[in-house]
């Protein structure tokens, strides 16, 4: 079910019959892809700052509260979104999103929790710059996105991270922390009403908010192939290519064609490359769709002696993709195992709440499960061999790679 509060918040709810256990969460919608380029990791860094103590808890107080009733507590930033959830015993979900809004609402923000937690989030990014199958991605992102605000670190950089204030996470907390820019929902033995209700006392005093500014379409995306030296024992590789938004009807052909090209042991890219030339042991298809734009694109792990190989493998592997399409029986298929890992994947209340959440976000309307497999199953081998062609061909791809 879908209710507004009298600030604008919107609430959701999905009852899930045959559990005792709720999953509810909080979106706010401010992620990396908001932030100027001189305070990149702002989002981020507000998302662990309100953990280290509210008005009401500290630190301590706050970790302890939900993890004692076999809770958990948790929390992340995106490009587009920073959110907070909290999966309890139904009966605690009153407790659960008590202890939510005071996290969320009323932050102490202090600077002494601000320049020690700089220290943390600077470990973080050192641990991404150590981790080349992170790093790689960072970088990839960063180039691909040609200055666009999707190419951000969400960590953001140590120079950033450095000269965050204070004074700069409380005008960020109170310009949209707020209103219509705060979404709620909740999943699991839930009754709409009494978390409405809830949602009104807790959440209800935050002042309304004034809308964001749009994000601007990003440029065209970079095509060929860039090397970064670095001395890894493996190349990591990403190949990737510019794709419509999240709300472009062609994204169901796009789930299809990732799971077929790179998303599982029977997928063409893990039987080429690992299963036929034992390239590499990693090797997987990847998509992330944005509200102006997205990606599509392939990892690859690889020796450095086999690089090249694997390189022109899989460029190879995306010609013939984008000449050939899927074949009736592999797009059948594709749509059952697609649809077999839809409906397990939601088994579980978090995952009910994630999905809940995902179509109030980018403001589609609900569907339900069945509607959502018909959506699949309506995907013609003409709507796959449109995608192929215009966005599979080998020319049109990015690629970088990281190694010696």
């Amino acid at each position: 079910m879908d209710d507004t509060l009298s600030n604008g918040a919107r609430v959701l709810t999905e009852k899930v019959p045959g559990v005792r256990s709720a999953a509810v969460g909080v979106w706010v919608k401010q992620g990396s892809a908001q932030e100027p380029p001189e305070a990149m990791g702002i989002s981020h860094m507000l998302e662990h700052l309100v953990f280290k103590g509210s008005e009401r808890r500290s630190a301590h107080e706050l970790a302890v509260a939900l993890e004692a009733l076999g809770g958990s507590l948790d929390a992340y930033t995106t490009r587009e979104h920073t959110s907070y959830q909290a999966r309890v015993l139904d009966e605690h979900l009153p407790e659960a999103l008590d202890v939510l809004a005071d996290l969320i609402l009323n932050p102490a923000l202090r600077a002494s929790d601000l320049e020690s937690e700089k220290k943390v989030v600077q470990e973080e990014i050192s641990e991404v710059d150590d981790t080349p199958d992170d790093l790689v991605f960072e970088l990839h992102g960063e180039r691909f996105w040609s200055g666009h605000p999707y190419g951000h670190p969400i960590l953001g950089t140590h120079e950033s991270v450095s000269g965050l204030t204070d004074d700069g996470l409380r005008s960020l907390h109170a310009e949209k922390y707020c209103g219509s820019n705060m979404l709620i929902a909740a999943a699991g033995n839930v009754e709409h009403d009494n978390v409405m209700d809830l949602a009104e006392r807790l959440f209800g005093q935050a002042p309304t908010a004034s809308p964001s500014a749009a994000l601007e379409s990003p440029p065209a995306a970079p095509v060929g192939e860039e090397t970064i030296d670095r001395p890894t024992t493996q190349t990591h590789i990403v190949f990737g290519t510019r794709t419509p938004p999240r709300s472009d009807p062609r994204r169901y052909a796009f789930g299809l064609l990732s799971a077929a090209f790179g998303g599982g042991m029977s997928s063409r890219l893990f039987q080429k490359v690992r299963e036929e030339l034992a390239l590499a042991y990693t090797v997987f298809s990847f998509q992330s769709l944005y509200r102006v734009s997205g990606i599509a694109g392939v990892y690859v792990a690889t020796r450095p002696g086999s690089a090249d190989e694997a390189v022109a493998t899989i460029l190879q592997e995306y010609g013939r993709l984008a000449v050939d399409s899927l074949g009736p029986e592999e797009l059948e298929r594709t749509k059952s195992q697609v649809k077999g890992q839809m409906m397990l994947g939601l088994e579980s209340t978090s995952a009910r709440l994630y999905r809940l959440a995902g179509f109030a976000l980018y403001d589609e309307p609900f569907l339900t499960l069945d509607e959502l497999l018909a959506r699949v199953d309506a995907v013609t081998a003409e709507d796959v061999a449109e995608v192929t062609r215009t966005f599979f061909a080998p020319e049109s791809q990015y690629t970088l790679r990281l190694g010696p």
